[in-house]
């Protein structure tokens, strides 16, 4: 995945905001009436000093109507904060919520040559972790920051309108700041990407651990897997130490420092204006409310610096959501074609390669008929498995081409392919949800009956009927609730569920017994005629039935044919592993009937 500066994130950020213009311009109104309300508060402390206790003027009244206001006014701030705050934990909420979406909508759309080199914990890490980072910057950083710099922007305004000399002493520590801010941004910023970074990784091995944790266990992998998460999570130690290590020098200790510095210089100011020339009982309340306002400028900037490590840890969350969402999910040319109806597939000088340089499939041509039963076969690393990941449009072949009822395989739109594609993995898919929503998978509008006709097409009906809840049964996680063979037949069922025009099957009977193979075989038979089927076989006996059998070897297609005919070659591959497999299972060969070619 490509980088960027975490700062190039800021129109992401934005644009999850968008729908919420109107909120934040009404919180970004209020904020500016607390922090009136705030600055009020010293002016009326100065005039209840200079006109009532010093001259000895008791007004009770007016000293009254003085100190009630300024409780109603800091009453009122507080209250318009939490207002304010609670506003912006809905605004965060939303544009959270439509970022993820957006992200793992993108995720969904993906192509699959993404998937091949993408690490699944870090995508996760990406979807969760790094989202809600961005939660946290709305939430809290930008209010914190808004209020606080409206705050100091008002303070600095009310001194100026005391006394602007003084103020000009109090506003020099703005420029400090930033220069502080500036180095730690310089410090902090390689460290805050790089502990993120190893997060991601630290949920990419968890989760990598997780789903191996059998075979990690039977190989005494545990102490090498464990000295590795050791490894990558005392490097996160690091990188965090080496983030606070910043935040511990340049935040809080610098300002507080300057906090001290201003109060010492302010009070110092004072006590050469009184010795010049004592300007009388006014200077007390001026120092008072001066004092108070260097609190209110010193503490928001402190809360401003203090923000800015969540700040730059957002900020490095919302680069790399960006960068996944600049990953392409362009599949192709246009996709203006029609439905497929009937689901004959032609292939033509077809080479493909994950590397260019390098091709994996070449000069392959196919003709296979609506409604028929196709098998392809050959040794490890042929292509067959690269061949099917074509036709299920994972992948774009770079010479020749696929088409389906006459057009372009890529110009059929998405949702109608999808809509007539049905796919069986070696590896079944099985949700941790009940037998029939792993059936369902979502679908709209699929019925009770659909589902149960579904599954009696693909012969696994009666063991769902023996299950404890039936269709309810709840599979657990994998299926481990079900054994292999019936994991497939359920995985089968989910294909027949969406009435598919084509159905493939990834070596679906590798790893199942024979009682399920045959069972397998059944379903395959009963669709003959009504969908064309394309299953890649390791276990030959599964495609033993098919109208044709496709032989590829090392990229090229080197036999066709029907069983019989192909065991009618003398030498040829295909007799070759269909003997291999004899030997090993200790089956009878069949034997090619008399004048056959």
């Amino acid at each position: 995945m490509a980088t960027e500066r975490p700062w190039q994130s800021v129109g992401l950020l934005m644009e999850a905001a968008r729908p919420e213009r109107a909120q934040l311009l009404r919180g970004g109104l209020w904020l500016l009436a607390a922090a009136g309300l705030e600055v009020l508060a010293p002016i009326l402390g100065k005039r209840y000093i200079d006109h009532h206790l010093l001259p000895g003027r008791y007004d009770l009244g007016e000293m009254a109507t003085l100190l009630a206001l300024m409780l109603l006014t800091g009453w009122a701030a507080s209250w318009v904060r939490y207002a304010q705050l609670s506003r912006m934990a809905g605004v965060a909420r939303r544009s959270v919520l439509r970022l993820r979406e957006r992200v793992y909508a993108h995720v969904l759309a993906l192509p699959m040559a993404f998937f091949d080199k993408a690490i699944t914990g870090q995508l996760v890490s990406r979807v969760t972790n790094d989202t809600e980072a961005v939660n946290q910057l709305y939430r809290q950083v930008l209010y914190v920051m808004l209020d606080s710099s409206i705050v100091v922007a008002g303070s600095l305004v009310a001194m100026a309108f005391l006394d602007w000399r003084l103020m000009l002493i109090v506003a020099t520590l703005v420029p400090v700041m930033v220069a502080i801010i500036l180095g730690y941004q310089k410090l902090s910023a390689p460290a805050v990407a790089r502990t993120r970074q190893l997060r991601s990784e630290i949920n990419a091995q968890m989760a990598e651990s997780m789903a191996g944790m059998a075979v990690l266990q039977a190989s005494g992998a545990a102490g090498r897997f464990g000295a590795r998460f050791e490894s990558t999570n005392g490097a996160h130690r690091l990188s965090r130490i080496a983030e606070l290590r910043a935040n511990a020098w340049l935040l809080r200790p610098a300002l507080d420092l300057m906090n001290v510095l201003l109060l010492v210089t302010v009070i110092y100011s004072f006590g050469r204006r009184e010795l010049v020339g004592p300007l009388g009982a006014i200077e007390v309340g001026l120092l008072y409310a001066f004092l108070s306002y260097i609190a209110r400028v010193v503490e928001p900037l402190i809360q401003i610096t203090m923000q800015f490590g969540q700040l730059q840890q957002a900020m490095v969350a919302a680069s790399r959501v960006r960068t996944l969402l600049q990953e392409d999910e362009h599949r192709g040319p246009p996709q203006d074609g029609r439905p497929i109806t009937q689901g004959e597939l032609r292939i033509e000088g077809l080479s493909f390669g994950y590397d260019p340089a390098r091709p994996v499939l070449q000069g392959v041509d196919i003709h296979i008929p609506a409604g028929s039963f196709t098998g392809i076969v050959g040794h490890t690393g042929s292509g067959k498995s690269t061949l099917l990941s074509l036709l299920l449009r994972f992948y774009t072949a770079q010479h020749g081409r696929i088409t389906v009822d006459g057009q372009p395989l890529h110009a059929v739109p998405d949702a109608a392919f999808r809509d007539a594609v049905g796919l069986v993995p070696q590896e079944p898919f099985l949700m941790s949800a009940s037998v029939r929503e792993n059936i369902a998978m979502g679908r709209p509008g699929i019925t009770e009956a659909d589902i149960q006709a579904a599954a009696r097409a693909a012969r696994a009906h009666d063991f769902i009927e023996a299950l404890p809840q039936g269709y309810d049964t709840r599979l657990g996680e994998g299926g481990a609730r079900v054994s292999t063979g019936q994991k497939q037949l359920i995985a089968m069922a989910r294909a027949l569920a969406g009435r598919p025009r084509l159905l493939f099957l990834d070596e679906a009977t590798s790893n199942i017994d024979s009682a399920t193979e045959r069972l397998v075989s059944e379903a395959l038979a009963e669709l003959h005629g009504q969908v064309t089927v394309v299953a890649i076989a390791h276990r030959l006996s599964t495609i033993r039935a098919a109208d044709q059998i496709l032989v590829l070897n090392h990229g090229h297609l080197q036999e066709r044919g029907t069983h019989e005919t192909l065991m009618a070659l003398e030498g040829g591959l295909y007799r070759r592993l269909v003997e291999l497999q004899t030997l090993e299972s200790d089956e009878p060969v069949s034997e090619p009937e008399a004048g056959s070619s």
